[in-house]
Parts: structure tokens; sequence; C-alpha cells
């Protein structure tokens, strides 16, 4: 009877040990006492100018970078950058291999059911982008009809390409959105629609795609950073977003890259 007493006991206590092991090990449910922890934020980016890019020295750079650093410099953590595939980034967010997606991230309604945005930082527009010989001729998707456009995979720019009856169903998807430029250089595709942002810095006179130019605007927008569902990081992020609103400083990195804040 005693061993069957001391037995119980002991399992008692291995059942509470087990117990106690369990909860410490549970994953903590705020993202911002996680990163503080761990010391870092991982961004998640793809590489385009004017956001993030490489400058001639092979370093990291751009209003999106420069952006975030000062955030995390704020936050006491470093940021490490992650470079993704664009249409992964709900999926690279979910598994928690990012912690944000910041990178010229559109503000939508639909992408709202997957993401918590920060407050909105860059005006932004989706642009129809053509060979100069055909300025005067693609002036809107509907003289698009059975022609092929070239969108990137999972952007603003493939929503409003697919939503559109002119052009549906003669979409071409890329990888990156610097890939629709090169294939409305080669001539593979008649027109590309993505980010006024990268055309303003990668089209035109003295780049090397100067042969290129927008003929309409077919969206307005703005960009966000994106956070896991009920992320507290989000909340903390805008408190520094108004910060450097009041300051000045995002305003001057802005201005350093030729773009209008959001209001």
């Amino acid at each position: 009877m005693k061993f069957k007493k001391l037995l119980a006991l002991m399992m008692t206590g291995v059942m509470a040990s087990a117990i106690l092991t369990g909860c410490g090990s549970q994953k903590n449910d705020s993202d911002l006492q996680t990163i503080k922890d761990n010391g870092v934020l991982k961004i998640g980016y793809t590489v385009y100018e004017p956001m993030n890019y490489q400058d001639e020295n092979g370093e990291l750079t751009g209003f999106d970078t420069e952006f975030a650093e000062a955030v995390c410099d704020k936050l006491g953590v470093e940021p490490e950058f992650v470079l993704i595939d664009w249409k992964n980034k709900i999926i690279e967010l979910e598994a928690g291999n990012i912690d944000c997606i910041w990178n010229g991230f559109t503000i939508t309604d639909d992408m709202k059911e997957s993401v918590d945005f920060s407050q909105p930082y860059v005006e932004n527009k989706q642009v129809l982008v053509v060979n100069a010989a055909n300025k005067d001729v693609y002036t809107s998707t509907e003289a698009l009809k059975g022609k092929t456009v070239a969108v990137e995979a999972g952007s603003a720019g493939y929503s409003v390409a697919t939503s559109d009856e002119n052009i549906a169903d003669t979409v071409m998807t890329v990888s990156k959105q610097t890939d629709a430029l090169l294939e409305l250089k080669s001539g593979t595709v008649d027109a590309a629609i993505f980010d006024n942002t990268l055309a303003e810095n990668m089209i035109g006179e003295g780049t090397d795609f100067a042969d290129l130019v927008v003929t309409a605007t077919l969206m307005d927008e703005q960009y966000g950073i994106g956070f896991r569902k009920g992320s507290d990081l989000c909340t903390e992020v805008n408190k520094y977003i108004d910060e450097m609103r009041e300051d000045g400083s995002l305003s001057a990195i802005a201005d350093q890259y030729g773009l209008q804040l959001a209001k």
C-alpha cells in the first residue's frame, strides 16, 4: 500500500513537471516581445528600385530599406532583410520565416483578410507601360484586347490585370516586376502593368529601358507594411511611423527617393 502511494506521488510530480515544462516552451503570443527577445526583425522583401535594391557597392538600400532601419533603431533591434518570392509572401509570414512584409506592399481589401497593415506611408499607382513605338496605340487596356500583358505574380498589378475583362485572358505572369520590363523590352509581350514607383526609376531616358513609356494610370493605391493577423508589432510600428512623420525624418527619406508620402 505504501508503495502504491509512493508511486502515485512520483507520477503526480512527473505530470506537474511536464505541464510546467510545456508552458515554458509555448510560443510567445507577442510578436513584439519575440523580436525584442531575439534582437532581430526579419523583413521580407524583393529587389526593385527605389524601395529595396543594391547600390553600386552591392549594399542593400532604398526607401523601404532606410525606413525599416530607422524603425528598427527605435525598436532596439537589428533589421534582417530576407529575400522572398513575392507570390509566397503570406506563406513566409505565417510560417514565421519573416516578421513583416516591407517592400512596397499595396494595401487592398483582399490582402487585409490575410495580414494586418500598418498605416499607409507612400502613395503609388498601377500603370500601363508599353514600348515607345506603341505609345499612341496602347493607351488603355481596351486597346490591348487579344494582346499579351506581363505582370508580377501575386502583385497588385496582377489583381488589376486579371479583373479587367479586356486583358484578363491574356495575362502572362513573371516572378519579379523587373522581369516584366525585360519581357516588354524584348518584344515577347505587348505591355506590362506594375508600380509607378518602379516605372519612375527604371524606365525612360537615361535608363536601361529608355524605349519604354507609361501610357495610362489604372489604379491609385497606397503602400503599407504587412504583419501577421493580430500582431501587436503593427501597433508599435505605427507609433514610430507617427514619430517619424512628426519629426520630418520620414519625409526626408521620401524626398531622397522622389516618393510622395501618404496623407
